[in-house]
């Protein structure tokens, strides 16, 4: 099933061995291989040559589908393989029927060709894999085929309208405040002096009122 509905000229077709990945890997991450992965399967590549679209700073859109033995979390998986493999990954990772779909923005390490550092990751939560209504969008060039489907794994339209480098610096303050309100949480629950409480409530309601800021503009 080509769940992109991807043209023909863009198709691989071709099983990626877990062991690619080795060298990157430590003994516990290989087990985390040999334990959650059924196949990785490189299934298309989107590049000039493919779909005939320019391409900026990303050069190549790569699509892997990772077939799953059990229904788990495989984020540090797809990490690995994403800092090891320098092209943009759309991965479908599927299991018993069902899918999600993550892809991260990254750039080359300064000093490590070899490595690729990750933005952020966008993944959607799982859906019936018959249901998918996540599109690749072959217009305008390869960056914007990129960005596009990192909004609709957002889940907010309106984004569209700002860089992808926006979006990105959107989604880590989005995090890091999440982060801290959680942090802050936890040590109102812990803290037995009144006044400690009240400070900690005073920024527990700010970092609050800064998110909702953030997620409603």
């Amino acid at each position: 099933m080509d769940f992109f509905n991807l043209p023909v000229r863009t198709k691989v077709g071709r099983v990626v061995p877990k062991n690619a990945f080795d060298e990157y890997t430590n003994t516990k991450q290989k087990k985390l291989f040999t334990d959650c992965i059924q196949r990785i399967s490189w299934t298309h590549k989107l590049s000039a040559d493919t779909v005939n679209l320019d391409a900026k700073d990303i050069q190549e859109i790569q699509v892997f589908k990772v077939e799953l033995k059990q229904k788990s979390d495989i984020l540090k998986i797809l990490d690995i393989i994403n800092k090891a493999i320098p092209y943009h990954i759309v991965f479908w990772v599927e299991y018993n029927g069902e899918a999600y779909i993550s892809t991260a923005s990254k750039h080359l390490h300064p000093t490590n060709d070899d490595i690729a550092v990750i933005d952020w990751t966008f993944t959607s939560d799982w859906f019936n894999k018959d249901d998918n209504s996540y599109e690749i969008n072959l217009k305008g060039s390869l960056d914007a085929v990129f960005k596009d489907l990192c909004v609709q794994l957002t889940g907010k339209p309106e984004l569209g309208k700002q860089s992808l480098g926006s979006i990105l610096k959107n989604q880590q303050e989005v995090d890091r405040l999440k982060k801290e309100i959680s942090k802050l949480k936890s040590a109102i629950s812990r803290s037995k002096q009144f006044n400690d409480k009240v400070e900690l409530n005073i920024k527990l309601r700010q970092a609050e009122k800064l998110l909702e800021s953030i997620l409603s503009s």
